[in-house]
């Protein structure tokens, strides 16, 4: 008995005491978005503004589920966070294959956990590399392993249309929700509430919150992709969204 109450007032401190919520992801999410001064921004530089916990945005441009790991970013954060912390995780826009030669970034093909591949590098040296899947849920269970709660959260859609409606996503949504569904952890299908905004504002519209490619927004953009990703949070079962104020409140659009 003694140690379940030291428990439940261990769990109250965390929820009250020092809580971050802490970003893992590649460009669309990063601070200067693409990075390379074009004035674009990504949507986790505006998450801040729903929420009432402080943020560390971790996000970088360019990186993959896989190349965070092989940097180090994952571990920075594992090191760092404390019981309660939450961490969203998205990645998806850069794990595609990179044909002969590879690209640091590329991950195995395929969702298994034990499926790899050999890939050669610019030297002609070799390297084995696992799967999106294997990366991410290593992420995951080691955040769990710690006392965080993982959030993970699949990639923006590009600003790619078929007529009035987003493009389909790429494999890396389904996979993004398997790695939350074997892990029993929340997910936010962030493609299809960003999705669900862009098709209610209109692609003329939408087409003004990319200024140089379709991936990465202006500021407008991204705070409109941060909208939608609190759209989903409330709509998901996620202790997070306990953390939302009302600004996060009123984002627009509904359950999906």
């Amino acid at each position: 008995m003694f140690s379940f109450i030291v428990t439940a007032v261990l769990s109250l401190l965390s929820s009250v005491v020092g809580q971050t919520v802490y970003l893992a992801g590649d460009s669309t999410m990063a601070p200067n978005g693409d990075g390379a001064g074009t004035g674009t921004d990504g949507w986790g530089q505006y998450l801040g503004q729903y929420l009432t916990l402080p943020i560390s945005n971790q996000a970088i441009a360019g990186r993959s589920a896989r190349s965070f790991t092989e940097e180090g970013r994952f571990t920075t954060i594992i090191d760092d966070a404390v019981a309660g912390d939450f961490v969203i995780i998205e990645f998806g826009h850069n794990d595609g294959l990179s044909g002969d030669v590879d690209n640091g970034r590329e991950d195995a093909f395929g969702d298994s956990l034990t499926v790899t591949a050999t890939v050669t590098e610019t030297d002609g040296s070799t390297e084995v590399i696992h799967t999106f899947n294997y990366y991410m849920t290593n992420a995951v269970n080691s955040l769990k392993a710690k006392g965080a709660i993982p959030i993970v959260s699949a990639q923006t859609p590009d600003n790619i249309w078929d007529g009035d409606v987003i493009t389909a996503p790429p494999r890396f949504v389904p996979y993004a929700q398997e790695v939350a569904g074997n892990t029993s952890t929340t997910y936010i299908d962030h493609y299809d509430y960003v999705a669900q905004a862009y098709e209610a504002i209109g692609e003329t519209t939408v087409n003004t919150y990319y200024p140089i490619d379709h991936t990465h927004t202006t500021v407008t953009g991204a705070n409109i992709v941060a909208e939608a990703f609190v759209r989903g949070l409330l709509c998901s079962s996620s202790t997070l969204k306990t953390f939302v104020n009302s600004a996060g409140a009123a984002a627009p659009n509904g359950c999906l």
